[in-house]
């Protein structure tokens, strides 16, 4: 398992067309993935999940993998949230 902590560095926080690219970025790995906000954890590749967590930008979030991508899978999440979505 391996987890990062970062913060949403966009106005938006992840709502709507930023949570869509968070997804996207997401399923393209194979590690189970998740983001937790307030030790509640829902599954990062799920649109409903990471929008009912209602993060806005400021929010500090944990990024959480486990498999075989696991390092890479975090750290592709952390540094598309920590830049604004801008890849």
């Amino acid at each position: 398992m391996y987890v990062k902590e970062v913060t949403v560095e966009n106005q938006v926080g992840l709502h709507a067309r930023p949570a869509t690219f968070f997804i996207q970025k997401a399923n393209e790995y194979k590690s189970s993935i998740w983001v937790e906000k307030e030790e509640r954890r829902v599954n990062a590749k799920s649109l409903l999940g990471v929008l009912s967590l209602g993060i806005v930008g400021g929010t500090t979030i944990r990024i959480i993998a486990d498999g075989a991508d696991e390092q890479a899978a975090v750290d592709g999440l952390v540094k598309l949230v920590s830049s604004g979505f801008a890849e």
